[in-house]
């Protein structure tokens, strides 16, 4: 079996258990498809494999990829700490308690006002990439630091963002020069490779290079940095098998971990974390037979839950509930396209499935993150429901399991 044909045979049974769980089944009685699954227990086990694999990381949840309330309690309570870029995202946290030491803000590009937003609030560690962004700092409270966002560009990552932020070295030097003339604090610097970068040595390349310039900096301008901000963009298998945090980890730790009593190590994961806690449930509300072929029209699509689709070029495996069982073994190629009237939203083509009806289920693991988050409510239809579900006792009987809380809008506020 090759390591694809391994993967799609992984995810086919933990959908099959998923689907399997009297906490999933009740939910879909009750609130029907499309339906988004959470399952917070995957959360936590992400966060636990990044503190086993690089314990000397202190990890900001990357708000921005599943603004949750049930996995932002969730990980406040395991003692993650949060990256924010608006000041919606710090109220998020804030309302479950975090407090604003173990928050910091990462948007290069504030306004004024939500920088002093966030200062009243506690903030102290800002992300910055351009004069124009420094001089925002001048005056600022005490104990307010700023991280020169540095670039690193990685073309095959899926979402290449030193494209948007970031500077080169000379001019990080400039940065940190014109802010000692106007006394701002620059505690460090931060980069980010990459979102779904599938490349460990692309990693330890940019650690590498930024302790170089930190070296060269320190020496010829007499100042001392303390913190290291290593980003994100650890990778999630979605339709292939990517590196694992292991394997992540394997290549930066002999980078990094000498260097871990002299800085104060950060980073953002976001994807990593929540990419496998939701699985998306749709069914078929439409089948026609066109001049490429068989289509299904499904109703969840670009514009909602597949949203990764369109603005990441991720592609979930799609599974129909009818293979978890082994039904259906005529299958053909077929198309599949989402409910809005428009020619954009397809979701998939050429997909091998059995010969489906109207009201079958197709199921997409790995679908908790940048999807109900970049959703949109394009052509009226609505937000797909999420149903949080938990770990069901041994023994647990349909008639004893609570049936999941549902949020209609999947709002950051």
């Amino acid at each position: 079996m090759n390591a694809i044909a391994a993967l799609r045979e992984s995810r086919r049974r933990e959908i099959s258990a998923l689907m399997s769980r009297e906490s999933t089944r009740a939910a879909l009685a009750v609130h029907g498809s499309p339906l988004l699954v959470l399952d917070p227990d995957r959360v936590l086990r992400q966060y636990r494999r990044l503190l086993n694999a690089l314990p000397f990381i202190r990890f900001h949840y990357a708000v921005k990829a599943l603004s949750h309330d049930t996995v932002i309690a969730a990980l406040a309570d395991a003692g993650c700490s949060f990256d924010v870029a608006t000041g919606e995202e710090l109220a998020l946290v804030q309302r479950h308690g975090v407090c604003a030491q173990r928050v910091i803000h990462t948007h290069p590009i504030k306004k004024a006002s939500e920088i002093v937003e966030a200062i009243e609030a506690g903030v102290r560690t800002f992300v910055v990439d351009n004069e124009v962004e420094l001089d925002k700092f001048t005056d600022a409270a005490a104990g307010v630091r700023v991280l020169l966002r540095l670039s690193y560009p990685s073309p095959h990552a899926k979402s290449d963002l030193s494209s948007k932020f970031g500077v080169g070295p000379f001019e990080a030097e400039r940065l940190v020069r014109h802010a000692l003339g106007r006394g701002i604090h620059v505690a460090g610097f931060s980069f980010h490779v990459g979102s779904q970068l599938d490349d460990p040595d692309r990693f330890a390349r940019a650690i590498s290079d930024t302790i170089a310039l930190i070296d060269d900096l320190e020496a010829r301008l007499g100042v001392r940095f303390g913190v290291l901000d290593i980003g994100g963009g650890f990778p999630v298998p979605y339709d292939q098998p990517v590196a694992s945090i292991e394997e992540v980890a394997a290549r930066i730790r002999p980078v990094l971990e000498p260097h871990a009593s002299r800085f104060d190590v950060i980073a953002e994961p976001g994807r990593i974390l929540v990419g496998d806690c939701m699985t998306l449930i749709s069914s078929v509300v439409g089948i026609a037979e066109r001049g490429d072929g068989r289509w299904y029209y499904l109703d969840d699509g670009l514009y909602g839950s597949y949203s990764n689709v369109l603005t990441e070029d991720v592609h979930p495996m799609i599974f129909a509930e009818r293979e978890l069982h082994g039904e259906g073994p005529s299958h053909r190629w077929a198309t599949l396209a989402g409910p809005t009237c428009d020619s954009t939203d397809v979701i998939a083509r050429e997909q091998l499935l059995p010969d489906l009806v109207v009201g079958d289920l197709l199921i997409s693991p790995a679908m908790g993150a940048y999807t109900t988050v970049t959703a949109t409510r394009f052509n009226g239809r609505p937000f797909t429901p999420i149903a949080v579900i938990e770990a069901e006792p041994i023994g647990a009987t349909p008639s004893s399991v609570r049936v999941p809380d549902v949020a209609r809008e999947p709002a950051i506020v």
